[in-house]
């Protein structure tokens, strides 16, 4: 199974091949902020990919266009509740909820 590390709370969990990370992390309690339900109509769940980028799904059209709108945004950004996970992989949760 592949293996999500979340930072900044080093975290290792694993996720069922094609989970999202944000499923993945909701699953094992990682305060992953989810607006929207999930669903790509906000930024809420931006995470930036430290390690395994290629074990995520591609991105599609209508996350990149979402990502645009995120604050801090790097050439590694992801929504969590569109990156699938194939392999392992590290991300760094941008938003924590309190």
């Amino acid at each position: 199974m592949p293996k999500i590390t979340f930072l900044p709370m080093n975290r290792t969990v694993e996720a069922n091949p094609g989970e999202t990370i944000l499923d993945a992390g909701l699953r094992a309690d990682i305060p992953i902020q989810h607006a929207c339900g999930g669903y790509c109509a906000c930024t809420t769940c931006h995470v930036i990919v430290k390690a395994g980028g290629a074990a995520l799904s591609e991105i599609e059209e209508c996350e990149e266009e979402r990502l645009e709108r995120a604050n801090g945004l790097t050439l590694h950004s992801r929504l969590a509740c569109q990156a699938r996970v194939r392999d392992d992989v590290t991300i760094e949760v941008v938003n924590l909820e309190d």
